[in-house]
């Protein structure tokens, strides 16, 4: 055994509440090292009445470690617990302090999880995991109201600019809910409709007014109200880490300087306030001076945010909030942030914008998720950039499900396009093809998936601003098939529970090729199936089952899994396969793809 590489502590997604009865106990191994891991564990007050050995399976790999997971039910809700490991013919035990080459025989120095206390268990939202989230930049779907239109707004369709408006407002959003019910959607997440002087309205002027050009609070309320009555969840955009330039308290900071009672609100290395060489004498979101940033240590501005916080989710309904730039918020306000929104709502959704790993926030005492952008990554790389092989995506897509704690996986907010990047369809270089076979792992995978306005309907655009174009409404200008093809790929994730929650096995996954082949089961499987692409796979009992088949290649391709069970229905794609014997073969096209459920 590579001791070096043997990786374990008690917390985080290593040791976690999985339940008000249960841990999950996780370990790191060097690839390919350990055929066996098994956890001692027991009541450190009754050791010899309550000991345990629970297996441990290989649930994710990458290109250097495999990982393994077990479930432990402890008598009393605590637990101390070591690890035998065996690599072949070698067996060491793992206590607290060192590797040991003698069975454990009872709780001394051995690993703890002292107590499963119900507060602290990370429990994200359970509707999430069913949720099919649509993002809309509010100036850029719909202008249902003229009236209310800036001054210089542009007949809509135009170029987009960072400047420029179109007159998207509310009201476009309220007269084409027809339109997002009939797409199969149950969630909305907007980007911001507060108060502000920009067409993206990241720089707040008001944090407890809609903005004009959009609508009111009233407006507002009316919308909510009918996306509920639809079943449609709503969440919302705030700015925290920064305001605009035209926020009252900046304005007064502005007007007075160091005589302005805002001045702590803010965080100012020197007056007077102006901009050198790029560059202001306060802090910024970037260098962007229209947009200073919030000193939210500062319990004026805490007490100021939170009661926004509260406001919109009391005064309106909403289901959460995503949070902008949220990593560059301390820690402290964030916990104190969920406090007051989950009393307001306990079942709203937090979400934090995050573009790296975050576990750091999702234990339970900051955000339920953050939107995955390293999912976008591994997703791009693979089918639309032909960066990596079907191997290296595995590996790269078993490094994150390893990251986080199951629960957390179950309710990432998992995006292919935004606002602040390039169009699927752009990146694909128009290529349908490659966009489909993104969208079906985007919708097969865990955790909630979010489509950006208009990628269903041909929607294109390279960076901001050009991704933030008008939605095109005419049906003679709108890709009809390939809104069918989201309102299908849609509607049997909605329908099949092992497409939503539960656990993920690939199948096959070779080194220099471009076929995937994954199972999907709605109940964790309690045998380990080999990262690296046995082709077998193992049915357990009570479990609903899927199998995604997936060529990303310009050639047909013949797969060939081994699969134990009853038989197949196609829940989506076109191809023929043929099951006999337990095993499955099929010849999928160039891009092709097939979504199987066992019958």
């Amino acid at each position: 055994m590579l001791l070096e590489a043997i990786y374990h502590q008690p917390k985080r997604n290593w040791a976690y509440a999985l339940d008000p009865d249960t841990i999950r106990l996780r370990l790191r191994a060097k690839k390919g090292d350990l055929t066996e891991v098994h956890a001692i564990t027991g009541d450190k007050y009754d050791w010899e009445r309550t000991t345990q050995t629970v297996p441990l399976v290989k649930f994710a790999s990458d290109k250097r470690f495999d990982y393994f997971e077990g479930s432990v039910k402890p008598p009393f809700r605590r637990m101390k617990y070591g690890f035998q490991l065996q690599s072949g013919d070698e067996t060491l035990w793992l206590n607290e302090n060192d590797f040991v080459d003698k069975p454990i025989t009872g709780p001394d120095n051995l690993f703890q999880f002292p107590y499963i206390n119900h507060v602290d268990i990370y429990s994200p939202p359970a509707w999430v995991k069913d949720t099919v989230f649509y993002q809309i930049f509010p100036e850029r779907f719909a202008n249902g109201d003229p009236s209310n239109d800036p001054k210089g707004t542009e007949p809509w369709g135009g170029e987009p600019r960072t400047d420029n408006f179109f007159g998207g407002d509310l009201q476009g959003v309220l007269d084409h809910l027809d339109y997002l019910s009939d797409l199969g959607i149950n969630g909305i997440y907007f980007t911001p409709v507060f108060t502000a002087t920009t067409n993206h309205k990241y720089d707040t002027e008001d944090y407890l007014q809609v903005d004009p050009h959009f609508g009111d609070v009233e407006l507002l309320k009316k919308l909510v109200q009918a996306c509920h009555d639809r079943g449609i969840r709503v969440i919302l955009d705030a700015v925290f880490n920064h305001s605009g330039r035209t926020f009252a308290p900046f304005v007064d900071l502005l007007k007075n300087e160091e005589h302005s009672r805002y001045k702590d609100w803010f965080h100012i290395h020197s007056f007077p306030l102006e901009v050198k060489d790029g560059a202001a004498s306060y802090e910024t979101f970037s260098f962007e001076p229209m947009m200073p940033k919030l000193n939210t240590e500062n319990p004026e501005v805490k007490e100021y945010l939170l009661k926004v916080a509260e406001f919109w989710i009391r005064e309106v309904g909403m289901d959460g909030w995503r949070l902008d730039v949220a990593d560059e918020v301390d820690h402290a306000f964030w916990r104190d942030f969920r406090r007051t929104v989950k009393q307001a709502n306990p079942e709203a959704y937090i979400l934090g914008e995050m573009w790296n790993e975050s576990a750091e926030w999702l234990q339970g005492d900051q955000f339920d998720a953050t939107m995955n952008y390293p999912f976008t990554t591994a997703v791009v790389d693979f089918f639309v950039k032909d960066d990596v092989d079907a191997q290296n995506f595995a590996f790269s897509i078993g490094n994150q499900m390893a990251r986080y704690t199951q629960p957390a996986t179950d309710v990432a907010f998992n995006l292919l396009d935004s606002h602040d990047v390039p169009r699927l369809l752009t990146l694909c270089q128009g290529d349908k093809r490659r966009m489909r076979l993104a969208a079906v792992f985007q919708f097969t995978y865990m955790g909630a998936p979010c489509i950006f306005y208009g990628d269903e309907i041909g929607l294109d655009g390279g960076p901001d601003p050009e991704c933030r174009g008008c939605m095109i409404w005419e049906p003679e200008q709108q890709d009809l098939e390939l809104l069918r093809f989201y309102k299908e790929l849609i509607a049997a994730r909605r329908a099949n529970p092992s497409l939503r929650s539960g656990h993920l096995n690939f199948l096959q996954a070779d080194a220099g090729s471009g076929i995937l082949v994954f199972e999907r089961t709605s109940e964790a499987a309690d045998q380990s199936v080999d990262q690296e692409g046995s082709g077998t796979s193992t049915r357990q009992s009570g479990a609903e089952r899927s199998i995604i088949l997936m060529n990303r290649s310009e050639e047909p391709q013949t797969i060939t899994v081994s699969v134990e069970g009853r038989d197949w229905k196609t829940l989506i794609g076109h191809d023929d396969f043929v099951y006999r014997n337990g095993t499955l073969e099929t010849k999928l096209k160039p891009f092709g793809y097939l979504v199987l459920k066992e019958i």
